[in-house]
């Protein structure tokens, strides 16, 4: 059936196939391991505040070093400096592993090897993203960008509950040593690529290793020129604004703890089921999304979608303006069916958004400079949702959660429709003759 997720990538590609299997087997055993250090955080120091710390160790290298990482994956083979570095965040799993099992205790140590974890992922993700498109011919772009944006959201749904019980029956130990050995199929994956060198320019630069233009190239002069790149390609830096918008102005989730214990009742359980139902309707879409791959008009789509994404997180505040904030004794069970659904819808939007998104930055972005805009994409995508964070929760703290949320939705759509009215090039592109 032409609704059901398009399979095809997998079957035409066997390269992909074994890329996809490898990192969805690695990002669930990631997900272990990102719930277990907050865990052990918080079983060493009692402080919330001490969880959250960890958040600004990772987000700090993912940015700083997400463009660089860009220039890197340009300027030499991909499956390299994908395998490169890997390796290094599977001997910084290995450092996990070996302190909890000597009972280390130490929380300054997991900062740091949070830290260098998360600019070994600005190095590897911007790596693995460049190199699907030389994996998969341009028409299955979107398909597959679908599997591996399901694999994702089923890695961070699954992941966190196998951990917390891992921890919870086996301690800390056993849970990042199961992140290490799953890790190794990730290894495979790469290693089993075939070599993927630069082209273009950045493939010259490569031949001149020993000059200093070359160097000079890979380095922040490659940055300058990714972002003069960028600046230059107005649909390519409309996936970026959108994108940006949606998060900054709408992205729910700071409001769940508050939500499940002042509006809905249920306190950490409803909080749970609530990012629950975001990542299963994320599931969902990309499940029947078999006839939406084939979309020719890939921006129209992209901002329909954060439309009703924006839509949905109003509609969720409006559920919990309507209950009030009374501190229920008990689950509201109705209102919260109510809530899980919008944010089901909201969570499905957000996903197919990101699935163009993505196709459009491969397929209108020349190779030698998919690194670069990547880089730009991992910046966005983890800084958005925190600038995002500080905007809902300060709103919060005006205005109340319910109308925290409506404001946010509603911001959402009117910026969003601005943004669109005065660049109608976006809402023009063409998959069939992308144009960045």
């Amino acid at each position: 059936m032409a609704l059901l997720l398009d399979l095809a990538p997998l079957r035409v590609s066997a390269p992909f196939r074994r890329l996809l299997i490898g990192l969805g087997v690695s990002n669930l055993g990631s997900q272990l391991t990102v719930v277990a250090v907050g865990l052990q955080v918080y079983a060493i120091t009692g402080s919330t505040l001490s969880v959250g710390v960890l958040g600004i160790c990772a987000l700090v290298p993912l940015v700083v070093l997400g463009l660089y990482g860009g220039a890197l994956v340009d300027a030499y083979d991909r499956r390299r400096v994908a395998l490169y570095s890997s390796f290094g965040l599977w001997v910084v799993t290995l450092g996990l592993a070996t302190q909890a099992w000597l009972h280390v205790d130490s929380v300054l140590l997991l900062y740091a090897l949070v830290a260098v974890q998360s600019a070994g992922f600005a190095i590897n993700n911007p790596a693995r993203s460049s190199i699907i498109p030389r994996l998969i011919e341009p028409r299955l772009l979107p398909a597959a960008n679908v599997l591996t944006t399901i694999e994702t959201n089923v890695a961070m749904t699954v992941g966190p509950l196998i951990g917390a019980l891992l921890v919870a029956v086996a301690d800390f130990g056993p849970a990042y040593t199961i992140d290490a050995v799953l890790f190794t199929f990730a290894l495979w994956a790469l290693w089993r690529l075939p070599d993927l060198p630069p082209v273009g320019a950045a493939a010259d630069a490569a031949e001149l290793r020993g000059t200093e233009g070359a160097r000079a190239k890979r380095g922040f002069a490659s940055i300058v020129e990714g972002l003069h790149y960028l600046a230059t390609r107005p649909n390519v830096r409309m996936t970026f604004v959108v994108d940006l918008i949606a998060m900054i102005f709408a992205m729910p989730r700071v409001l769940f703890p508050a939500v499940g214990v002042v509006f809905l009742g249920g306190g950490a359980t409803t909080t749970g089921l609530l990012s629950a139902a975001y990542a299963a309707g994320a599931v969902l879409a990309g499940l029947f999304s078999g006839g939406l791959v084939r979309a020719r008009w890939q921006g129209r789509v992209i901002v329909g979608s954060i439309l009703t994404f924006g839509a949905a997180v109003t509609a969720f505040g409006v559920v919990l303006v309507a209950v009030g904030g009374d501190r229920p004794g008990t689950v509201l069970l109705g209102a919260l069916v109510l809530a899980m659904i919008f944010l089901a819808v909201a969570g499905g939007s957000d996903s197919v958004s990101a699935v163009f998104r993505q196709t459009i930055l491969q397929s209108a972005t020349p190779d030698q400079m998919r690194g670069r805009l990547q880089g730009v994409f991992i910046v966005v995508v983890a800084g958005g949702p925190r600038l995002g964070d500080l905007v809902l929760g300060s709103e919060s703290s005006w205005l109340g959660e319910g109308w925290a949320a409506v404001v946010g939705g509603l911001s959402c759509i009117v910026l969003l429709s601005v943004v669109a009215g005065v660049q109608r090039r976006f809402l023009r592109y063409d998959a069939l003759h992308p144009v960045a």
